[in-house]
């Protein structure tokens, strides 16, 4: 699934707008993690016990939009942004949502085409980028 944040994707043409999706977590710090924090930000610097609960939240949220993107028809998620905020003192609700779209690669030789977009309309396609 292709996924930027800007609202249209050089090289391709948005075929189809299935609407908005979205993927939402609600996370408690684990007491472990909480106090190592609470010593932590004593002296400053990087609470990787956050850090860390950040990271996977986020990557638990874009799962979530993907799948509902892939349930509508979806190949692509456009203008795709991250919220978050804080729930009461423990709780951190992480949330990821965007436009999803098909998008068709614009092949060779047609206007707005990208060397990407090219290389996805070939027989090719199904190997990795250069």
């Amino acid at each position: 699934m292709l996924i930027v944040t800007s609202d249209d994707i050089p090289g391709h043409r948005i075929d189809a707008v299935f609407g908005e999706v979205m993927g939402l977590t609600v996370r408690a710090r684990d007491i472990g993690g909480q106090v190592m924090a609470g010593f932590r930000s004593i002296g400053g610097g990087e609470l990787p016990e956050m850090t860390r609960m950040l990271y996977e939240s986020r990557q638990e949220v874009m799962a979530r939009m993907v799948k509902e993107a892939e349930q509508r028809g979806a190949n692509a998620i456009v203008a795709m942004r991250f919220d978050n905020s804080q729930l009461g003192t423990t709780w951190t609700e992480v949330c990821a949502y965007g436009t999803a779209v098909f998008a068709i690669p614009l092949p060779e030789g047609e206007p707005g085409a990208t060397g990407q977009s090219v290389f996805l309309t070939t027989p090719d396609a199904d190997k990795k980028l250069p």
